[in-house]
């Protein structure tokens, strides 16, 4: 690995290529006026500037060859467009007026493009539109997109579910790298904190072609925050207060950009007490979270780089049941102490007509778990004192690469080849012990390409992969694979889209899946491991159709997902230490379902949005049990108006009401669920003071104090119901 390392190196220091400028104007397509603030941004390359007063942009610095260049600007339809530097004379662009949000670039995908270019459907949205919506933390957020639910503990601990699949079936990327935190357990959660955060990509379906094992249920993928543009400095402070639980989140940052380098940070911290229903706070739902982000990045000519470093310590109370009833912050027993460390190197070599990508990854998770002593007197002094001894100790050390050539392109094809691979070790400190000392290797190797025809745009690929695990005690188990997958999307008439994708993905049983043998205070019950288990190999088929006019939008996802060898828990009905026995097996499973809505913006009142989802779930063994943790159907509609004034810059209002239906589809050991309803509502915008932009934003949920237990919480056993009316209030001043 580190001649490879050196090899890039020495590539980069000898590059040849010139350095190169491309300078620019941005019109209304209609009135033929300059726009200002346009966003010009190269994909490839992360760099971008604005527009200024006249229209006009200018970015150096750039290596020769195809580059893809993204134009947006809110109110108007996003433009890409492939261009080879040296580009002769000035580049003209002239957009046209939309009502519809503007288009962004997708990251998650191997060929960075549109999403009304991509042949794979994929789910993008905003950090700052999640907090709109009011979300108390990140993995609360990504509830609101159709599709995607959250197994919670409490409001601090959220797993992320893509239709019907989690915990190890769903890949989670920060920083451009995978992220590695004791995803095995039931009340283990992101461990990512929302501050520093751009936007939050969705793929739904085995994405084990691009990932490896671990994707076949989908991906979770969390671009932070960019760098300032070219030339350019700029400083802001956030912050936001939760009624419910008496909380708060502030964060500060800053970043700085020249024609070479660039870096930015961001700290913040955030504090909440036991969540409150109508009738109680539910007790040891309380948390603390510091999070801190920086980045670094260096750029010229046919080289560019950039390293970032992420740390998260949370401590997160976990409930078992109704007690004190008490605004406290700081955790009682049981309760976590996490920290988590990400560093990452995302590093790109141009070429005439290719490029090399080299991405590392290094992901470090320190886990404690705190629980009761039995001897309540000793316990109390010993909390008095915090010389409490961790009864679960963890340290996950993870080092990762991914490694890609961007091939020349050849008349229709692009095409990328490349290497990925995982160096894992897991580590036992404490008293308790879930899963033994082991290490971990993973080695993948893939190809796809992209090809344009001139009515169709096909995707395909194919990919092995071999992983090793290796336990202290002597097991040794190795998994090996091969997938493929191919997709088309083809414009069927001149408004509507069809996407077509076959894939088919695997998973790797888990270390906890192997061998584990113990309790654990936050799943109640005795788990014992299955050392025959095999790899969960899936196939799903997924049809996206969507019709798009100047004022309407509809689409129809829909898919089925066949999984071999589905790896599932079930109680033997025998007690250990009086938990409940629960062994691994294995049997076929089937899922199925999609997700339908349409998005109606009338003229002339393009001010004026009204959208409805509905999305739902099917998950059923070949025995005809259903699959545990299936989210219930839902439908959300939504009324939201947009509008500027001259007091006011980007201000909008919404009102959404989420009916959640009956879950009766469960499997042994779970219990229904009934339907319930959600109201929300919110407003904000920006203001100007002392000439600088001021955002303000107001949003409550659940705003009639609605008693109901959602399907996917933990806490649904021991009847605690999910949060109440939550008001929050958010303001961020930018300088």
């Amino acid at each position: 690995m580190k001649y490879l390392i050196l090899v890039v190196a020495f590539m980069a220091t000898n590059c040849v290529l010139a350095q190169q400028t491309i300078t620019g104007k941005v019109t209304d397509n209609f009135t033929q006026e300059p726009l200002e603030d346009v966003t010009v941004y190269f994909a490839q390359l992360e760099k971008g500037t604005i527009t200024n007063s006249e229209g006009l942009f200018n970015l150096s610095g750039l290596p020769e060859g195809n580059q893809t260049i993204i134009f947006s600007i809110l109110g108007f339809e996003t433009v890409s467009k492939t261009i080879n530097l040296p580009l002769k004379g000035t580049l003209n662009i002239a957009l046209n007026s939309s009502a519809i949000e503007m288009e962004e670039l997708i990251i998650s995908t191997p060929f960075h493009r549109l999403q009304s270019d991509n042949v794979m459907k994929v789910e993008r949205e905003s950090m700052s539109a999640l907090k709109q919506n009011g979300a108390v933390t990140l993995a609360d957020g990504i509830t609101s997109i159709a599709g995607v639910e959250s197994i919670s503990t409490g409001l601090s601990i959220g797993k992320p579910v893509i239709r019907g699949l989690s915990s190890n079936r769903v890949l989670v990327y920060a920083q451009g790298v995978r992220l590695e935190n004791q995803q095995f357990g039931g009340e283990h959660g992101l461990g990512i904190n929302g501050s520093g955060i751009e936007s939050v990509e969705i793929i739904k379906g085995p994405a084990s072609l691009l990932y490896g094992s671990d994707a076949i249920g989908g991906v979770l993928y969390i671009n932070p925050e960019r760098f300032a543009v070219q030339n350019t400095s700029s400083a802001d402070f956030n912050t936001n207060y939760y009624s419910n639980t008496k909380g708060y989140s502030t964060n500060v940052g800053y970043k700085s950009s020249s024609d070479n380098f660039k870096f930015l940070f961001r700290g913040s911290l955030a504090e909440h007490s036991d969540y409150k229903t109508e009738d109680y706070r539910v007790t040891n739902t309380r948390f603390r979270e510091q999070d801190f982000k920086a980045g670094l990045g260096y750029q010229k000519e046919g080289f560019k780089t950039d390293f970032r470093y992420n740390v998260n310590h949370s401590k997160l109370g976990l409930p078992e049941e109704i007690g004190e009833q008490s605004t406290a912050k700081t955790p009682l027993l049981p309760y976590q102490d996490l920290t988590n460390h990400i560093f990452s190197s995302k590093s790109k070599v141009f070429f005439n007509n290719s490029s090399l990508d080299v991405n590392l990854g290094y992901t470090y998770n320190d886990r404690k778990e705190f629980e009761e002593h039995h001897d309540e007197e000793e316990h109390d002094e010993a909390h008095e004192d915090e010389v409490l001894a961790a009864a679960l100790h963890m340290k996950l050390k993870t080092a990762n690469y991914n490694i890609k050539y961007n091939l020349p392109t050849l008349g229709k094809f692009e095409t990328i080849v490349g290497v990925q691979g995982m160096h894992q070790i897991n580590s036992n400190y404490g008293e308790e012990q879930l899963i033994p000392d082991a290490t971990t290797n993973d080695f993948g190797i893939l190809a796809t390409s992209h090809i344009h025809f001139n009515k169709v745009d096909v995707q395909l690929g194919a990919r092995y992969d071999n992983r090793n695990i290796n336990v202290i005690d002597g097991l040794n188990k190795e998994f090996n694979s091969i997938n493929a997958a191919i997709g088309a999307k083809t414009n069927l008439t001149e408004k509507v889209v069809a996407r077509l994708n076959i894939a088919s993905g695997f998973r790797a049983p888990n270390l906890a899946e192997l061998t584990s043998f113990g309790s654990h205070e936050g799943t109640n019950r005795f788990e014992i491991g299955n050392t025959n288990l095999k790899n969960e190999q899936n196939f799903q088929a997924d049809l996206a159709l969507e019709y798009k006019n100047e004022h309407v939008e509809v689409f129809a996802n829909g898919f089925y997902n066949s999984i071999n060898n589905y790896i599932y828990l079930t109680p033997n009905g025998t007690f250990i230490n009086e938990d409940p026995v629960f062994n691994y097996l294995q049997q076929n499973a089937n899922l199925y379902g999609g997700e339908f809505g349409l998005h109606f913006h009338p003229h002339p009142l393009d001010w004026l949005h009204f959208e409805s989802s509905f999305e739902t779930v099917t998950g059923k063994q070949d025995n005809g049990d259903y699959l545990p943790l299936i989210p219930a159907n839902s439908l959300t509609n939504t009324i939201r108006v947009e509008f500027d004034k001259k007091w006011i810059n980007k201000s909008y209002a919404f009102v959404k009401l989420k009916n959640t239906f009956q879950q009766n589809n469960v499997s042994n050991f779970e219990t229904p669920t009934g339907s319930y309803t959600l109201l929300s509502a919110g407003f904000g915008g920006d203001f100007t003071v002392f000439n600088n932009r001021l955002s303000l934003s107001v949003s409550g949920n659940n705003l009639t104090n609605k008693t109901y237990i959602n399907h996917l919480s933990r806490l649904k056993g021991d009847g605690v119901f999910n949060i109440g009316r939550n008001i929050n209030v958010g303001l961020s001043y930018k300088i």
